[in-house]
């Protein structure tokens, strides 16, 4: 195993997190540059920095979904046309059928579960495999999309629906629940301390929980004053605060997320030691489906109009902020955070690359590189275990 491997898994496995930070920096900090002009940059502004949140939202959705399926051992190709048919769904309720907005969530999010039930339900019971179910999914859910939509963009009419992808929270509520989060992660840690006291167990210094209560407090509010800066908090990227949030509690501290780690881990052990490991499996792609819901409402609400090419691709950039995020291809291993500085860090690319002119082609050839790189530093993390 050569040194270059050893540090590449080093940099990826122990300090993963400080790992993505640094490419985050490193992203922001090149299109900083390149997008500056006399008044400054034209990438690092609030304005800038909202919008990319609001773009992030929708893929963060999706990815925070797309987490726990690849967990679990499988894939869902069929997530990006699932996104544009819900997102059509929802402009059609609205333009042609008047349905009012609560009608339209409640029948969109219903279709979502219904559509991720019936994919898990293909790939647990019937033992289809899981891609060829989302390749099937990814060709009919657009088929009917296009149907849908009769091939043309439908416009959106209730203002209540835009609000949904285009409205801000009034001013200064972001600093009020900046202040309550950081008051429930100092709770948690607190928590966590007496608990590990409790059983004997190994408990960090006071000071490096105090330093990393501290950072993370000056990264949340740094994060709340530069939207507050513009216009607020954008409504999705609150949404997606609280799915990554609920689903980061599912993952660590339910029954039901231990499950989908172990089935990824061992199929066989975990259903032999009694867990119902095929509902499980289709549960999970039923929340997959959900946040196909909530991304194709996002999408038809920031655009105000479902467009029958609406969340094309969506499933590489789900997928790749997955394996970017640490979520490993062989399943068991993942968070949910990651997956959400991976979709960060795939949107800040989008971002960047469209402010800078770059040709589309190129910009698939650049997404395209960083999945194979992500995958790659995986595999070899796994080589070098075995």
């Amino acid at each position: 195993m050569s040194s270059v491997a050893k540090n590449i898994k080093t940099l990826f496995g122990q300090y993963k997190v400080l790992a993505l930070g640094i490419a985050i920096v490193l992203i922001w900090s090149f299109f900083g540059y390149m997008t500056m002009t006399d008044d400054g940059s034209s990438f690092l502004t609030s304005r800038n920095f909202s919008n990319l949140l609001r773009q992030m939202a929708i893929t963060g959705m999706l990815a925070s979904g797309m987490v726990f399926v690849i967990i679990a051992g499988e894939i869902d190709l069929s997530v990006g046309s699932l996104l544009g048919l819900l997102g059509g769904l929802a402009a059609v309720l609205d333009a042609t059928y008047k349905v009012p907005v609560a009608g339209t969530i409640a029948i969109v999010c219903f279709g979502g579960v219904l559509a991720g039930l019936i994919n898990g339900y293909w790939v647990s019971y019937l033992r289809v495999p899981s891609f060829i179910v989302g390749l099937a999914g990814m060709l009919a859910f657009r088929g009917v999309l296009v149907g849908l939509t009769q091939g043309s963009t439908v416009p959106v009419e209730s203002a209540g629906l835009i609000a949904i992808g285009q409205a801000y929270l009034p001013a200064n509520i972001g600093y009020i629940l900046a202040l309550a989060l950081f008051a429930l992660l100092v709770f948690i840690s607190l928590r966590t301390r007496a608990n590990r006291a409790k059983y004997n167990l190994t408990i960090a210094p006071m000071w490096q929980d105090a330093l990393k209560l501290g950072l993370t407090g000056a990264l949340i509010f740094g994060f709340v004053h530069t939207l507050e800066s513009y216009q607020g908090v954008p409504v999705p990227v609150l949404v997606l605060l609280v799915i990554a949030g609920a689903f980061s509690f599912m993952a660590n501290s339910t029954v039901f997320g231990r499950r989908i780690y172990a089935i990824g881990s061992n199929l066989e052990a975990t259903r032999l030691s009694g867990v119902n490991v095929q509902f499980v499996k289709m549960t999970i792609f039923g929340i997959m489906g959900l946040m196909c819901a909530f991304a194709g409402l996002t999408t038809t609400a920031r655009l105000a109009s479902g467009s029958p090419s609406a969340g094309n691709m969506g499933e590489l950039d789900a997928i790749a902020s997955c394996f970017i995020g640490g979520t490993s291809m062989r399943g068991g291993a993942g968070t949910v955070s990651g997956a959400m500085i991976g979709a960060l860090i795939m949107t800040s690319l989008d971002n960047g690359m469209s402010m800078l002119g770059v040709e589309t082609f190129w910009q698939m050839i650049v997404k395209g590189s960083i999945l194979l790189l992500a995958v790659w530093v995986d595999v070899m993390s796994g080589s070098n275990e075995r």
